[in-house]
């Protein structure tokens, strides 16, 4: 399979959620819910990845400050709004995705998010909390 075919060849696939393969936390925490995720006709893969790479086409840095959704027709969410979208396709999550577009629990669900996403890689390794051997280029 090409690189270029990644995102059309998987039958009945919505898109695809990127994360950071060299975070502890991000490598271990998406590839758990892949379950869930493929319910909502989503699949993972590091943000690493060749093909992701190819198709972001974005610096390392900015690629890697959020967790996205490419999605099949090539858009985009990334960071708090990917957890919302999430949320809104699984139903036992839906209460808490209507939370999170109440105004003001908006603001605060985002800087939350924020918070974490900016932190991450220093509490997985507080943590301990190391990449599975090979995550970047797992899917």
């Amino acid at each position: 399979m090409g690189d270029g075919e990644r995102l059309s060849s998987v039958e009945g696939v919505r898109g695809w959620v990127l994360y950071d393969g060299g975070c502890g936390i991000c490598a271990r925490w998406v590839p758990f819910w892949a379950g869930t995720l493929r319910r909502a006709r989503l699949r993972t893969a590091a943000l690493q990845e060749g093909w992701v790479r190819k198709r972001l086409q974005g610096s390392a840095e900015e690629m890697l400050r959020d967790i996205r959704i490419l999605f099949e027709d090539g858009r985009q969410l990334s960071g708090a709004d990917v957890y919302r979208y999430v949320m809104r396709h699984t139903w036992w999550a839906f209460p808490v995705y209507v939370l999170s577009i109440v105004p003001g629990a908006r603001h605060i669900f985002d800087a939350a998010y924020r918070g974490f996403a900016n932190r991450r890689l220093r509490i997985s390794a507080a943590c301990g909390i190391v990449p599975p051997k090979g995550s970047e280029g797992k899917r």
